[in-house]
């Protein structure tokens, strides 16, 4: 986060981080207690579409004190909005700092904590240990790749453009999670492999 907000022309970085890291141990929590009431379905649901919208703020952030007055739409768009790009970054430097910290309080109440919990819960026994494993490794594996390349993605899509591929990223999870995660809320372990063997549920012997 600090390297962003140091890009971001954010007088304060350090405290901005901080600021940042509290926010995801608060809603790390939150997603904690309310996970099994809310749904994970729902709280994924909710937690992409944070991230898309703070993801895309982000970049109009960066795309507005990245304008050049040489270019006259950008003149059009910097006097319509009444900011100029040498002052667009200290007067809208709260912009920054709140879409980091949306971002991550998205994250942290959904795409942070819960995959986790539901990669236990859908894999069934036989496999658990190999499927989970390539599924740590390929998030890790990302992960890395994103902060290798970030540099590089700045480059070719602009900081701006970048920010707002991210976003895009984020509304692909969203339909993915809509049209293909299962909500595991409230089922045992047994009638999740039935959901995905196509079988019957399983009778439950004492209701709850």
């Amino acid at each position: 986060a600090l390297p962003i907000f140091e890009e971001a022309n954010f007088k304060n970085g350090s405290l901005a981080s901080v600021i940042v890291g509290v926010v995801q141990v608060v809603f790390t929590a939150l997603a904690a207690l309310i996970m099994d009431k809310a749904g994970r379905k729902v709280l994924l649901v909710l937690s992409g579409t944070v991230m898309a919208v703070s993801a895309a703020l982000f970049g109009v952030y960066f795309r507005l004190t990245s304008l050049s007055p040489n270019n006259s739409s950008h003149t059009d768009l910097v006097e319509t909005l009444n900011v100029s790009p040498s002052e667009a970054s200290e007067h809208l430097a709260w912009l920054a700092l709140s879409s980091m910290g949306l971002y991550i309080a998205g994250f942290a109440i959904g795409w942070g904590p819960i995959p986790w919990l539901v990669m236990s819960e859908i894999f069934p026994v036989k496999a658990r240990g190999v499927a989970s494993g390539f599924c740590v490794v390929t998030n890790w594996g990302f992960a890395f790749l994103i902060t290798k390349e970030f540099n590089d993605l700045k480059l070719i899509l602009t900081t701006y453009g970048t920010f707002w591929f991210f976003a895009g990223f984020c509304v692909l999870n969203v339909f993915f999670t809509v049209l293909c995660v299962p909500e595991t809320k409230g089922k045992t372990l047994e009638e999740i492999e039935a959901h995905f063997q196509g079988l019957p549920q399983p009778r439950r012997l004492i209701n709850d």
